[in-house]
């Protein structure tokens, strides 16, 4: 499946953690910075993508997670004890495809997060875009 079109998309939030688009097809695109965030620039980034999805209506995440370092122990936590929940709750997140990342502690991470998250957003893991877009539409299609 080709890549949706990248030309369509908005960025609507950089900051050193990364970018965050709006891909008009319904769903949110996080970039991931390659450089190690600091909590309060995660957390920042983690807010724009809540506001980007109450204001669009999307229940849909595609995370890039790209050559994106390790989360820290109280990202992880944050995200699975605060972000998560309330993205479900407020924003009614329901899908969050993950394309992985290159480095094995980055990937331990990220199987924390999920793995610890609560019930209610179905994450899956792809190694390409297109596998992780392709589910996404599917995933809108089958509801």
């Amino acid at each position: 499946m080709p890549l949706l079109s990248r030309a369509q998309e908005t960025l609507l939030f950089q900051n050193t953690a990364g970018k965050v688009f709006y891909q008009p097809s319904g769903f949110v695109r996080l970039v991931w910075a390659p450089e190690r965030a600091v909590l309060e620039a995660i957390q920042t980034f983690y807010e724009q993508v809540m506001t980007l999805m109450l204001r669009t209506a999307t229940r849909k995440i595609l995370s890039e997670h790209g050559q994106r370092a390790p989360l820290s122990g109280a990202a992880q936590e944050w995200l699975i004890g605060h972000w998560i929940p309330r993205a479900i709750n407020e924003a009614r997140a329901q899908y969050c495809a993950i394309v992985e990342g290159a480095d094995p502690m980055h990937r331990l991470s990220t199987q924390s997060v999920v793995s610890g998250a609560p019930a209610g957003l179905i994450f899956q893991r792809f190694s390409t875009m297109g596998d992780a877009e392709k589910w996404l539409q599917e995933a809108e299609l089958s509801r």
